[in-house]
């Protein structure tokens, strides 16, 4: 764990199962997207890699949750994920999971926390 701190937007920006925040990583090297949503009051990120083939979730920049709200989902093949935990509970990649993007929430803010995996952006 590190105590590196990077901001990634304002907490207003993230609101209850609404669009998601997306902001810039490297993850194994490569360039790559995590993203933030608000589920249950608390927010949560990933890295935008899909379980199944490694592709980003979103439809549209910032849309991951299906119609109904309650779940994430790719846009690609249909994966659902369990916003608060990231793991996938139907289609391709059942029983999968998103790679988890440690946040804090404070001053009305959210930060990123880089771990082994997925490291700042590269300049």
């Amino acid at each position: 764990m590190t105590d590196i701190a990077i901001f990634v937007c304002a907490a207003t920006a993230v609101e209850e199962g609404g669009k998601g925040v997306r902001f810039p990583v490297t993850a194994g090297g490569e360039d790559a997207t995590g993203f933030v949503v608000r589920y249950d009051n608390a927010v949560h990120a990933y890295l935008n890699r899909c379980a199944h083939v490694p592709i980003e979730l979103d439809w549209n920049q910032g849309d991951f949750f299906e119609s109904s709200g309650l779940y994430l989902m790719c846009s690609t093949h249909g994966a659902i994920y369990a916003p608060e935990t990231g793991r996938c509970e139907g289609g391709p990649c059942r029983g999968g999971r998103l790679h988890p993007i440690m946040l804090i929430e404070r001053d009305d803010q959210i930060f990123w926390q880089p771990d082994e995996y997925v490291r700042p952006a590269r300049a």
